[in-house]
């Protein structure tokens, strides 16, 4: 089955118990818009509400996982209003400055992303190519992470003088001190090295990535269903507990006093940086 929408940038298939929710923007390599964050949530939350779904699979159309936010794509939708889920924040859309920049990332990338955490069927990131910058933060929220072997993955955010993406999980799912490398110099690591830090679980070939990812869902399945929500609740909040949510919840706010400082010193809260800057700078 595929989710309709008027851009289809997220369709969903069914494989057994296994709900594949792939996001479908190849042209942009999946560069996250809002649009394509509620289709997200709407495919997950019917994942959920199926009871026939036991796993759910979130993997990217094309060559890439996704390169992060869209900060460039003609499908750039900043200047849209969506019903809020994740936060009781007001509209964004029409206000200025911290009024604007908070509203929007508190809903769209913190929210949302914990959200999806909360989700009470295992989830597992599917990970080829490109896993850039926001694109973490939504791997991040999934249970498990199965790379190609040609993934690689990086933040290259303090570039515009922000101390790493929204959901600051860095310390976390790779240890402070390659959390520290990771951010300082922007550079990219590919699969081996995640899975040497603990940061994915399984590296596999590239033409075997689905197959792969599909198995380790279904044995996953076979599992009841209760004691699988328990058993992720009680590592989420083992982890919650070494300082998480604190965590993430303290670096927001750095995040968005550096985007008040860029736009007060430069006029360009991204610091005069796009799409294509960024990933230049981070090959």
């Amino acid at each position: 089955m595929s989710r309709q929408d008027a851009e289809q940038v997220v369709v969903t298939e069914r494989r057994g118990a296994v709900a594949i929710v792939r996001m479908n923007r190849p042209r942009y390599r999946n560069a996250q818009n809002s649009a394509m964050t509620y289709a997200l949530d709407d495919a997950f939350y019917e994942a959920v509400s199926d009871d026939a779904v036991k796993a759910i699979v979130l993997a990217g159309a094309g060559d890439h996982f996704s390169a992060g936010h869209d900060i460039g794509s003609p499908g750039r939708d900043t200047d849209r209003s969506f019903p809020r889920r994740a936060q009781l924040w007001w509209d964004h859309v029409g206000r200025a400055g911290a009024e604007q920049r908070i509203a929007r990332e508190a809903e769209v990338y913190v929210g949302m992303c914990r959200r999806w955490r909360e989700l009470p069927k295992p989830t597992i990131a599917m990970v080829q190519g490109a896993c850039v910058a926001g694109a973490l933060m939504l791997a991040w929220s999934c249970d498990l992470i199965v790379a190609s072997d040609d993934a690689f993955f990086a933040d290259p955010v303090v570039r515009m003088g922000i101390p790493g993406v929204e959901y600051f999980a860095h310390p976390w799912v790779m240890g402070p001190r390659f959390a520290k490398e990771l951010l300082f110099t922007g550079e990219r690591f590919g699969a081996e090295r995640a899975l040497s830090l603990g940061m994915v679980n399984r590296v596999v070939p590239r033409a075997e990535l689905e197959e792969s990812t599909l198995a380790l869902a279904d044995r996953i399945a076979e599992m009841p269903r209760l004691g699988l929500a328990l058993t992720k609740k009680a590592v989420n909040q083992a982890e919650d507990l070494m300082g998480l949510q604190s965590g993430i919840d303290s670096v927001f706010g750095l995040h968005h006093v550096a985007h008040a400082h860029n736009a007060e010193v430069g006029g360009d809260h991204l610091a005069g940086h796009d799409a294509r800057s960024m990933r230049a700078q981070s090959a």
